[in-house]
């Protein structure tokens, strides 16, 4: 692991000095010197994502600086990790919720039904988690949002809390984000009725579909939006232990959260 971490710092060494000479490059006058320049500097480039791209680990977020390069490595990493088939637990539906035919999407109907009160059922949070748990290994898989200004994405341990008014947090076993109106937030704390202090995400445009990508054992789940593959947060530093499942919740009536199947266009 410190073998390949330090071919990894190498690489990015690399790569920020060849940005580093574009940016020189660009100001001289000479257009012709420029082009020949940005053609070679091309080709080292994806050699060196090639290398970037091959590691266990989860992709290095904090050590990018430069939207165009992490964009490009971000790219080639998704392309190699897991991409699961999402499908939804009825189990674990709250009765506000409906699922569609095929499992693949959910919506908030106001009224409420009479449902089996499972063990595995949500009675207060409106929310729904996936089918399959996932133990080690990557996972990445995306949902379509466009249309729904209140949801909130991410990934639950198998143990959290069904019947009560919890947080939302790594804490109780939540690794979400959340969009309210135009923000987006990670946690939600029951106690401000929003999100705690700090937890709005920086500003930018909101996603129509966003990528919730998980590394079980670098102990991470990262949101991106899938349709600009720009990064929106990383939670780091955890043990994972038992299964996590994909969460889904909503509180707009009548607007689908959908799962979309397969690869995504243009990734």
């Amino acid at each position: 692991m410190e073998k390949k971490l330090r071919e990894i710092q190498e690489n990015i060494r690399f790569i920020q000095e060849e940005i580093t000479k574009l940016k020189e490059q660009m100001d001289q006058k000479d257009s012709v010197i420029f082009l020949k320049e940005e053609a070679r500097r091309n080709r080292r480039i994806n050699d060196a994502v090639q290398e970037l791209s091959v590691t266990d680990e989860t992709l290095p977020v904090e050590k990018f600086d430069h939207p165009y390069l992490f964009n490009t490595v971000l790219r080639e990493t998704l392309d190699a990790i897991n991409r699961v088939s999402v499908t939804l637990d009825m189990e674990t539906t709250h009765p506000r919720l409906e699922v569609s035919e095929d499992r693949k999407s959910v919506r908030w109907i106001g009224t409420w039904r009479n449902l089996p009160d499972t063990g595995k059922r949500f009675t207060i949070w409106p929310c729904v988690l996936g089918s399959e748990g996932f133990t080690p290994g990557r996972h990445y898989w995306e949902v379509e949002v466009t249309g729904n200004r209140d949801w909130c994405l991410g990934v639950a341990a198998e143990s959290v809390e069904r019947k009560g008014l919890v947080s939302l947090s790594p804490e109780t076993g939540f690794w979400v984000i959340e969009r309210v109106d135009d923000l987006l937030h990670r946690d939600y704390d029951v106690n401000r009725g929003l999100a705690s202090p700090g937890s709005c995400l920086a500003a930018g445009p909101i996603p129509g579909r966003v990528g919730v990508y998980l590394s079980y054992e670098s102990g991470t789940v990262s949101f991106y939006n899938a349709e600009t593959k720009s990064h929106l947060h990383t939670f780091t530093g955890n043990k994972f232990t038992g299964k996590l499942y994909p969460f889904f919740a909503t509180w707009v009536v009548n607007q689908w959260l959908k799962i979309c199947s397969g690869s995504a266009p243009g990734l």
